[in-house]
């Protein structure tokens, strides 16, 4: 047992007592974040002594890929809270994101005062963006159940909360120029690390293949010449993720392409209770890297890999979309840079390298 519901109802008293202390003489509107902050708010507002309000938003479990790109709600926001004082309550708060997108939300309204209040706090995740004002405890960055927090939703109705002993997952990103050796090295990675490798371009020929609901989906979307929407092959990953409970992590090839796609993917991962770890990127000089890609379309057959200046436009589309990537990883300090040119086993090392110390 992490802490006991002694300790936990202690904490949840001292924050009604503080909120209660500043917000005597008004009349609050307390609003849930479903579904970890149920229990939560339900003794909070035992321990509450004066008047207030009640209501509960829910965010969708793929948050980050609506129109706005930050949030979509399945419970919105009460209709009241114009010139009104809104207090969120949260179960727990880490990385900031889900914190973000409620902020996005009272952005877009007129309360007169916006504040937050956090059962748990992990401040050594935390990116500090905006104000907690309230918290019952502080805790290390560990993965706890109970009290309303989850495990692929059960263990929410726990009175204590308990810490789960997570064997170490690694996920990557790899990417490179066409004719860089990706397929090969997650080939060779997956059996060192016990990874699945997901290749969007694998996934999504499966899916239309198969004629799955999904792949009718991209297909009608590919039919009329339209890109496939971020939320489709999100979808897609998020199968093949649920599809391989007992692998140690996942190789992702061929998406994330912009900055865009890896908060997506940062969003989907975080519903998981995952991260990315690392992105790697093989890097070869063009000239070697075309010569390799002639010399394989001569037994592939494959037109793309016969045409010189086809493969300099790919190579010039590859710049364009990683470059922002980078930028986007560089500052999350997960991008690695891995000589891409030498013996297949050579390179397997240097990748390997990057991979033992990650943590």
């Amino acid at each position: 047992m992490f802490l006991s519901e002694a300790e936990i109802l202690a904490a949840v008293k001292r924050i009604a007592e503080e909120i209660a202390a500043d917000y005597k003489d008004e009349v609050p509107i307390f609003v849930g974040v479903l579904n970890g902050a149920f229990m939560f708010v339900s003794d909070f507002l035992k321990y509450y002594p004066y008047p207030c309000e009640v209501s509960f938003v829910k965010l969708s479990s793929y948050r980050g890929l609506t129109s706005t790109g930050i949030v979509e709600t399945l419970l919105d926001v009460p209709e009241n809270i114009e010139g009104r004082d809104v207090i969120i309550l949260e179960d727990i708060i880490d990385t900031g994101r889900t914190l973000q997108e409620l902020v996005h939300i009272f952005s877009n309204t007129n309360v007169r005062n916006f504040k937050i209040a956090s059962l748990f706090y992990k401040s050594e995740v935390y990116n500090g963006e905006y104000t907690i004002d309230y918290f019952g405890m502080e805790i290390p960055d560990k993965f706890i159940i109970g009290y309303g927090l989850d495990y692929k939703e059960q263990g929410r109705n726990l009175r204590d909360v308990y810490q789960i002993n997570q064997t170490h997952m690694i996920n990557l990103v790899l990417f490179g120029k066409p004719g860089a050796g990706k397929g090969t090295q997650a080939g060779y990675l997956k059996e060192k690390y016990n990874l699945k490798h997901i290749s969007t371009g694998d996934v999504f020929r499966f899916n239309i293949k198969n004629n799955t609901k999904l792949g009718q989906l991209a297909k009608s979307y590919m039919d009329k010449g339209d890109l496939v929407p971020d939320e489709v092959t999100i979808s897609m990953l998020k199968d093949e993720v649920e599809k391989n409970p007992d692998a140690s992590g996942f190789i992702f090839d061929g998406f994330p392409r912009t900055a865009a796609q890896a908060e997506a993917l940062d969003n989907f991962l975080e519903s998981k209770d995952m991260k990315i770890h690392a992105t790697i990127a093989l890097e070869a000089k063009d000239e070697v890297l075309i010569e390799r890609l002639l010399e394989r379309g001569k037994n592939s057959g494959r037109p793309d890999d016969q045409d010189e200046s086809k493969i300099r436009n790919r190579f010039e589309e590859y710049n364009l979309k990683t470059a922002p990537l980078k930028e986007y990883y560089e500052a999350q300090e997960k991008f690695h840079s891995v000589n891409g040119i030498g013996s297949i086993e050579d390179i397997t090392d240097r990748l390997a390298k990057v991979i033992n110390t990650l943590s």
